[in-house]
């Protein structure tokens, strides 16, 4: 599999790198277009993301909003609530660039060469997870004029409202999803996702409906309804084996590492926040999850967290320390360059199967999917390492101490805890619930008044090179600005 990456990963590259060259340099020969199979795996390598956006937006901003991390360091401006407007627009600037433009041109390719439905389907599907990450991050974004600068000459791409690009992405899924049958794709194993398995693209197209489904519940809960209805029908995940994630090596550089495990490799400052500690108290992911920095002790007894909003002084202020190297930080087994990038778990199915229940009585038993998710949040953590591994009868015992409550607050803490790393996810559903209750912080200077943010914002590039479609995306949404709330967070 690394060979395989290594080299379609390559040849895309050698593709995407020809500007105004190709006329040049023509063997009449050889095919003149580079396999749409070779940029499928190139695009999920850059939909998982690279360092830059990974530290930026992952980690220095949505992790630390939402208290899974905290850090003393004052380059993390979410830890504070300070702006640095180059980290906040990190990630719509490099996919835009990168994944955004693959997608395009790869329908553009698969139109040109009648490929099967189930191909375009899989694209499809590719796409709304993309755009789904973008516009939960910033609200409007561009979307239907995105990546179309080199196929249709748009060079400053319009900002679609939210509500549209939810819908026509819902619409998208169904269709996909529609178009999926059994069997294997033409894609083959160059899907390093799924491996063209269509049945799991199926579940998986269905499980992303039922996240934005419930993400419209306070502007649109008729509409959230209906569209859940329609994900379980269709059929979601089921089983860890079903979990939408990137597979990742060791090199070559900036093509197919983990962006988070590259920021880990030159990044140490971040500790695990100490409300994010506290909610794993009596829990077997403590020790599987944190270590202590000092000297790498899992020893639950050792691991403390660290209060979000304080640098070094304040921290010394408040307990004397002189730095943070006696708090918990993310466990090496986590932190590797070849770990794996999660997307969309089987856990995060199953408590929206619960919260189904509870809101309407759909999807199954609440308690069952509850139980069913707490196992998978556990389990699953075996991808990372076998060290991860956690003992069956550990995960019964906190279950029999920690019984299903029936409350959306239990639920959606559970879905905070499971979503640990995918941190833009965790940010988004946060969010939508505002579970589990989080303690802002008013550090001197911050850009909120001492209140969470509630988006990241815009390349100020934005301003002078597409300054009409910016300043319509203002008029309609808002001041471009950290407390702004988007269409489905009013």
């Amino acid at each position: 599999m690394k060979k395989i990456i290594y080299i379609m990963v390559f040849a895309f590259l050698l593709g995407a790198c020809d500007d105004g060259f190709e006329e040049m340099n023509v063997n009449p020969t050889k095919p003149n277009q580079v396999s749409v199979k070779n940029k499928l795996t190139a695009a999920q390598l850059f939909a998982s993301g690279e360092r830059y956006e990974a530290w930026r937006t992952n980690f220095i901003y949505s992790s630390t909003m939402i208290q899974h991390f905290a850090t003393t360091a004052g380059y993390w401006s979410g830890d504070k609530y300070g702006w640095n407007k180059g980290y906040a627009s990190a990630l719509i600037d490099r996919q835009l660039a990168s994944v955004v433009k693959s997608i395009v041109d790869m329908e553009l390719q698969l139109n040109a060469e009648e490929a099967p439905a189930e191909m375009h389907a899989i694209v499809s599907i590719l796409k709304v997870m993309v755009f789904q990450r973008l516009t939960d991050l910033y609200g409007d974004v561009p979307y239907s004029e995105a990546g179309k600068a080199v196929t249709e000459g748009i060079l400053y791409p319009k900002y679609d409202k939210q509500s549209d690009i939810y819908a026509d992405m819902l619409a998208k899924l169904e269709t996909a999803t529609a178009a999926l049958g059994p069997g294997t794709s033409e894609f083959g194993d160059a899907d390093i996702m799924y491996q063209g398995n269509m049945n799991k693209w199926k579940k998986f197209g269905n499980s992303l409906m039922l996240r934005l489904a419930l993400r419209m519940i306070k502007v649109d809960p008729a509409g959230a309804q209906a569209w859940a209805t329609k994900a379980i029908n269709g059929g979601v995940m089921v089983s860890n084996a079903d979990i939408a994630f990137i597979p990742h090596t060791a090199g070559p550089d900036g093509v197919n590492k983990n962006g988070n495990g590259e920021v880990f490799t030159v990044e140490q400052s971040m500790r695990m926040s100490d409300t994010f500690i506290g909610h794993l108290q009596g829990d077997p992911r403590l020790s599987v999850l944190a270590m202590r920095k000092s000297d790498q002790s899992t020893d639950p007894a050792d691991l403390k967290g660290l209060p979000n909003g304080l640098d070094s002084v304040t921290l010394k202020d408040l307990t004397g320390e002189e730095d943070s190297e006696e708090y918990a930080m993310p466990r090496t087994l986590l932190q590797g360059e070849d770990a794996p990038m999660f997307f969309q778990t089987y856990a995060e199915v199953a408590f929206m199967l619960a919260e189904c229940g509870v809101r309407w009585g759909i999807g199954g038993d609440a308690a069952t999917n509850y139980n069913d998710g707490v196992t998978a949040a556990m389990t699953y953590l075996e991808m990372y390492s076998p060290d991860a591994a956690i003992d069956p009868a550990d995960i019964t015992a906190f279950l029999g101490a920690n019984p299903y409550d029936g409350t959306l607050e239990q639920i959606n803490t559970q879905y905070w805890i499971a979503t640990f790393m995918n941190e833009y996810e965790s940010y988004a559903n946060w969010r939508r619930t505002d579970i589990p209750m989080l303690t802002p912080v008013n550090y001197p200077g911050n850009e909120t008044g001492g209140t969470i943010p509630r988006r990241l914002t815009y390349s100020t590039s934005e301003q002078s090179t597409n300054a009409a479609n910016y300043a319509e995306a203002i008029a309609n949404q808002g001041p471009d600005v950290l407390t702004t709330r988007m269409w489905w967070d009013q």
